[in-house]
């Protein structure tokens, strides 16, 4: 029998033949990735282990994300620790340099790795043809002592996609589509394979945010199958794959989808669940406070360059609160370059540096009662960009800008037949 992608993953990283699905392995980690959310608590456990080590420093990399600049002086406290720590052991550190997902898939990430994060949204590397998956800190120290974990091989979703995206919708509509259609459940420790002539059409940013998103389906990794696109995007920036996976035509598969990207269109995920999915054009009229389009979603070049044409020659509405955080330094500096930050800011907007920020609901942005978020982010269960009584709706960066311009909810095409396409 034939093996997914994820089995062969695993079975490299057991050192094994073949893998198959419900089956237990030990596994020896590529990489280790921890952010400012909980690797205080990692180093606080880790002081205290009888005999404390690392068993690869050279594997290990932490990023300051999260809260940065520090927002409290708890927040502070536990950035000197994680400082601290990474100095005294030669721990690769990064702090201000973005958001770890993206910085990781810009810095690190090889195809066929098999990485755990302290963060649930780490299956953003299948972008890369690597196995990426979330994992807490009792699982993270265990790897960062031994070099290795245990693994339950994952059933397979597989989503064959097909044709060609409209130039008005992105991969975070065809992500969130996905999530509508199988329910925020419907890939519990799945790995969820993307395949298809239909991939070959999408860039690397649409690729990420699909990959970033599939753990709001329950997903324990997502995994796409590296082609040109994915192999030239690793070439730039000096990298080999450490191998080159696809699913065997022979794999045992649990289900498979077959997707038609040009029946894609932009869409909204109404509070408070992901997979509350409407075309966005539905949510007209719902009156918004702030709009945010950043994280580890969203927020890279090709993001901010399709905002800035929507916004170019407009201003955001005077009811609404426009928050443009580029998801690393690279983006935002290329950003800069280009004269987008320039486009934002005469529109009104505000322009951070590069965090998670409002996505992550506990540093700049967050909302209050009785307010209303339009936002790139990742989530919109309830309280998870500020208070308990807000409302967060989830969309493309073209739509959260158009809306930021309104006041309501809009999609740019509505935007541009509502104003004839007439621009200051």
């Amino acid at each position: 029998m034939g093996m997914t992608m994820a089995e062969k993953i695993i079975a490299r990283a057991a050192g094994v033949p073949e893998t198959h699905a419900g089956e237990i392995h030990t596994v020896t980690l590529d990489r280790l990735m921890s952010n400012d959310g909980t690797t205080h608590l990692t180093i606080d456990m880790y002081n205290q282990l009888k005999h404390p080590r690392i068993h690869d420093v050279s594997r290990l990399v932490w990023i300051v994300d999260h809260n940065i600049p520090s927002d409290s002086i708890k927040t502070a406290a536990s950035h000197k620790k994680m400082r601290d720590f990474a100095r005294e052991h030669g721990i690769a550190f990064h702090e201000g340099d973005g958001v770890c997902h993206q910085v990781m898939m810009e810095q690190y990430v090889r195809p066929g790795e098999l990485i755990f994060g302290a963060d649930s949204h780490t299956c953003s590397y299948g972008a890369l043809g690597a196995f990426g998956t979330g994992v807490g800190c009792t699982d993270y120290l265990y790897a960062m002592v031994t070099g290795t974990s245990w693994l339950m091989v994952p059933r397979t979703l597989r989503f064959n996609l097909h044709g060609k995206l409209s130039p008005d919708v992105c991969g975070r509509d065809l992500i969130l589509t996905i999530i509508g259609k199988i329910g925020a459940n419907g890939a519990n420790y799945r790995a969820m394979e993307f395949g298809g002539e239909g991939l070959h059409t999408l860039s690397m940013s649409d690729r990420m945010s699909v990959c970033n998103l599939c753990v709001e389906a329950g997903a324990k990794t997502a995994l796409m199958e590296c082609d040109e696109v994915a192999l030239a995007y690793l070439k730039e920036r000096g990298r080999e794959p450490v191998a080159l996976f696809v699913g065997d035509p022979d794999a045992s598969y649990e289900k498979v989808y077959d997707i038609d990207l040009a029946s894609i269109v932009p869409v909204v995920a109404k509070p408070h669940f992901v997979d509350n999915i409407v075309p966005a054009e539905a949510c007209r009229e719902t009156r918004i406070d702030e709009a945010f389009l950043g994280s580890c979603s969203s927020g890279r070049i090709e993001d901010l360059r399709t905002a800035a044409e929507v916004i170019r020659g407009r201003k955001v509405s005077p009811l609404v609160r426009f928050l443009v955080v580029p998801a690393s330094r690279e983006i935002w500096m290329q950003a800069a370059e280009e004269g987008l930050l320039d486009v934002f800011m005469e529109a009104g907007a505000i322009v951070m540096n590069p965090n998670c920020s409002t996505c992550w609901g506990s540093c700049q942005g967050v909302i209050g009662a009785g307010e209303t978020l339009i936002s790139t982010g990742t989530r919109n269960f309830r309280g998870r960009a500020g208070h308990r009584d807000s409302f967060v709706y989830l969309a493309d960066a073209a739509t959260v800008t158009a809306s930021a311009v309104a006041g309501e909810i809009i999609t740019a095409e509505q935007l541009d037949a509502e104003e004839g396409g007439e621009r200051e």
